[in-house]
């Protein structure tokens, strides 16, 4: 694989849920040999240490339920720019913290694809499809809800207005099997792909994922890969507190992270959810800083393009 430049931006994003934990990610994956794993294959490292949220207030439209509504969006104000600035300078990857880190990433990524005249595409690995707005979140949460804001969607009072919403036809969901019935309605009526755990059972993570990256690769476009913790299944991945059995195995999540590397299209990173509080002596921070290198590169064997006469 081509050397590249990576920028290890570290964001210890808190305020998505209730449990507290995810703060301590980012120096978890540090202490994991991130930096080592990328460096070891050839890639370029700039380590830009932590962020710290923007001041920000409560909106007065927002639902009195909703979890800590102006700490994120002081984070997504925060992750968008930093996304924006590290695009231009290499592949950023965003060490979290709880997913609703990606409302300022992905946000942040897009427009930068915009202002170079490319489209966005988004790969969310996720048991969750985060689809939810802080209208029909009933736990009040933020980290269900970056695919709907960053798809536009209504109701995010007091964030920062999405500039170039990513188009629900480019993005492709991999793993579900935690779904509400107001996601699942809405999900339903929008143009996402969206691919549970049954289809992975019955066609392999292959095929769809597959699919996805060449409407990708035919339209010349970014890709965002958002990476939870809770895609991979707890047995292997304990440490989240969103867990859900029945999640992909260690292969089909390597699987997935190769055939990312193999297409060269990932642009961007986000590494989320991981709460050090919950781990089993680092078991999980080292699966997922495992994972990232297979997206940027560790193979077993080169696999060359074979050459008949």
């Amino acid at each position: 694989m081509t050397s590249r430049t990576i920028l290890l931006i570290g964001a210890p994003v808190d305020s998505g849920k209730e449990r507290r934990g995810c703060l301590m990610g980012p120096d978890a994956y540090r202490t994991a040999g991130l930096a080592e794993a990328l460096g070891d294959l050839g890639h370029s490292l700039r380590d830009l240490g932590n962020l710290c949220p923007a001041p920000a207030t409560v909106d007065p439209a927002l639902p009195a339920h909703v979890h800590a509504p102006a700490e994120t969006a002081g984070w997504t104000a925060t992750l968008m720019q930093a996304a924006e600035d590290a695009m231009q300078d290499g592949l950023p990857i965003f060490l979290g913290g709880d997913h609703s880190l990606s409302l300022g990433s992905v946000a942040g990524v897009a427009k930068h694809a915009a202002a170079i005249g490319r489209p966005q595409f988004v790969l969310w690995l996720d048991a969750h499809s985060d689809f939810h707005t802080p209208q029909t979140t009933a736990s009040g949460n933020l980290h269900g809800t970056p695919l709907g804001y960053v798809t536009g969607r209504a109701g995010f009072h007091g964030f920062p207005p999405v500039a170039h919403p990513v188009p629900e036809e480019n993005i492709c969901i991999l793993g579900l099997r935690s779904v509400d019935r107001a996601e699942r309605e809405a999900l339903q009526a929008s143009r996402i792909r969206y691919h549970d755990m049954r289809v992975i059972d019955e066609e392999g993570i292959s095929r769809p994922l597959a699919a996805f990256l060449d409407r990708v690769a035919a339209v010349g476009g970014a890709l965002h890969v958002s990476l939870d913790v809770d895609f991979i299944d707890p047995i292997f991945a304990p440490a989240v507190g969103t867990t859900v059995p029945g999640g992909v195995t260690i292969r089909e999540a390597h699987l997935t992270m190769e055939m990312i590397c193999d297409s060269g299209l990932m642009t961007s990173l986000d590494l989320v959810e991981l709460n050090p509080f919950l781990d089993e002596r680092g078991r999980t921070a080292q699966v997922m800083v495992d994972l990232a290198a297979s997206a940027l590169g560790r193979r077993v064997f080169d696999r060359p393009t074979q050459a008949y006469s």
